[in-house]
């Protein structure tokens, strides 16, 4: 065990392998393993250390499934584990529920994460969680802590298989779960609607499933587990589900290890190859963000060259000492000799046309209409001491019949 932390509803703590005396710093990803009850959790942790990743051990008390602000309280303390290690780099997750794990804490994680309880993270937080969650382990569950099964968990097996005074413990464990269920009954009934609601629209993460579950477990029935493996994957969700005849609750490891270690292995390298998508597209979708930018950018650039050329417009046209110049004709033809001229007229000069916009595209007919000016009534543009450029061929004319007459 390395660094911990306990608060209100459980503790949580880093677990490293044996062979390791600090973190791993060239790691896979990270297994965040909610667990509820006594559950021995030292060979898991080596399991996912073998395959390279680190474990982060999330341990609820037993009242959060009664009381979901403990819940609630404990998932925080979660979140801000991981998001210490994510903001310095980001790696899949993949979330790990043992037993009743799922509803002491993991969904109340869920529910902070997609922001669906009033408790949540920024959103810049919640989606570099949502963005890393990779997939979802369920061994032995998701169970409902119902009052019969909340004190079957409460007790050992071993002293319930006991006769004698055990039954006294037994009856005791019961009355008190049951008081639980009466004292808060409706409460208890829409917080129990919620818990599988928030692991239904957990589907929405593209996280697989894997679920590994016994035919024979008393406190994870496998009708339950069928039906919510059957529901996820109706609603989208791509799952695995591994059920063995005969092993016990959270024994499966123990009783099926080379089954067992090759459904998780192959399950973390999927999970991997998820998180990898996951970053793809987000970069394809930020690479599109960008260019949307850069075409914002280039209309407001020209937006502003038309501006400025519409105001130096006004300058040239407005100035006390500018004027516009056209030389007519006469004048052209007394600078200029005939063969010169003739020269100039037989000459042709090519122009390649630079590639250019369609203004009828939908890009063009943005850029066009936004930045050639549509009305130029109102431009004020005053010709001192000339006539407009429509009276120059009658200038030109009229210097023509002064000269003829003067010879």
């Amino acid at each position: 065990m390395l660094s911990s932390s306990s608060g209100s509803g459980g503790t949580v703590y880093w677990f490293q392998n044996e062979q390791h005396t600090k973190p791993t710093s060239n790691f896979k990803g990270i297994v965040v393993i909610f667990t509820w009850g006594s559950v021995q959790l030292k060979d898991y942790v080596n399991l996912y250390s073998s395959c390279g990743w680190n474990s982060l051990v999330v341990v609820s008390d037993f009242l959060n499934p009664f009381f979901p602000e403990r819940a609630t309280s404990l998932a925080f303390s979660v979140l801000n584990e991981l998001l210490e290690e994510l903001r310095a780099r980001p790696c899949p997750l993949v979330f790990a529920a043992f037993s009743g794990g799922s509803q002491a804490c993991m969904y109340k994680v869920l529910q902070i994460i997609e922001r669906t309880c009033e408790a949540h993270l920024n959103l810049d937080d919640s989606r570099l969680i949502m963005t890393c969650i990779s997939g979802q382990m369920y061994d032995s569950g998701p169970v409902n802590v119902t009052s019969d099964l909340g004190a079957r968990f409460a007790l050992q097996s071993s002293i319930l298989n006991v006769p004698g005074s055990s039954k006294l413990a037994s009856m005791v464990a019961k009355g008190v779960t049951s008081g639980l269920d009466a004292l808060f009954l409706t409460r208890f009934g829409s917080h129990r609607s919620e818990y599988w609601q928030t692991l239904y629209s957990s589907v929405g993460l593209g996280a697989p499933f894997l679920i590994l579950c016994s035919e024979n477990d008393d406190l994870a029935p496998y009708p339950v587990i069928c039906s919510f493996a059957q529901q996820v994957q109706g609603l989208g969700g791509h799952v695995r589900l591994i059920g063995w005849k005969d092993s016990p609750h959270v024994g499966h490891y123990k009783h099926n290890p080379i089954q067992y270690r090759a459904a998780v292995t192959e399950f973390l390298d999927h999970s991997l190859s998820i998180f990898n998508q996951k970053l793809q597209k987000l970069g394809e979708r930020n690479g599109m963000e960008g260019m949307h930018d850069k075409i914002c950018e280039l209309i407001c650039d020209l937006q502003k060259a038309a501006v400025d050329s519409n105001q130096s417009l006004r300058r040239v046209a407005t100035g006390p000492n500018d004027h516009f110049f056209l030389p007519s004709s006469a004048e052209y033809q007394t600078t200029k000799e005939s063969g010169s001229l003739q020269d100039e007229q037989r000459t042709t000069v090519h122009l390649s046309s630079p590639p250019g916009l369609n203004p009828h595209s939908v890009l063009g007919q943005v850029l066009f209409d936004v930045c050639v000016p549509k009305n130029i009534e109102g431009w004020d543009i005053k010709f001192e001491n000339r006539k407009a450029f429509a009276t120059a061929g009658k200038q030109s004319s009229y210097l023509k019949r002064m000269r003829r007459s003067r010879l």
